[in-house]
């Protein structure tokens, strides 16, 4: 079974903006620690923003500022807005959840600062920036 169903992605220009969605089960929604990593060929993956049960959101330097995690509660979604992108944000992206119930604070970022232990992985999809 398909726990994450990710869509978004594609080709966009520098400084352009594009947005990911993650759908998911309710349980998984309410459950579990969510966000993306992203991966370029010949690198580990890189967890890049979480959101935490409590809605608390994290990022990394690179993306700070730029990156904005949402949420639609009724369709059991997330989204990862990008706005301001560069070229060295294309990657192939993946939506990630890992088993935290009444996570907090930013305590999932702890989970994504490695790609080993994630419970589920989306499909993943394609970033490309164009200079």
């Amino acid at each position: 079974d398909v726990q994450l169903v990710e869509s978004g992605g594609g080709s966009v220009q520098t400084g352009g903006s594009l947005t990911l969605s993650c759908a998911t089960s309710s349980y998984i929604y309410k459950n579990y620690c969510m966000g993306w990593f992203r991966q370029v060929p010949g690198k580990a993956r890189e967890g890049v923003a979480t959101i935490d049960s409590d809605g608390t959101t994290s990022y990394v330097d690179s993306v700070r500022g730029r990156f904005a995690i949402s949420q639609d509660n009724a369709k059991n979604t997330r989204y990862l807005r990008m706005d301001n992108l560069k070229p060295e944000d294309s990657a192939m992206y993946y939506c990630a959840a890992n088993f935290a119930p009444g996570s907090g604070g930013g305590y999932c970022s702890w989970f994504f600062k490695s790609d080993n232990g994630i419970d589920y992985w989306g499909e993943g999809t394609l970033v490309t920036i164009t200079s």
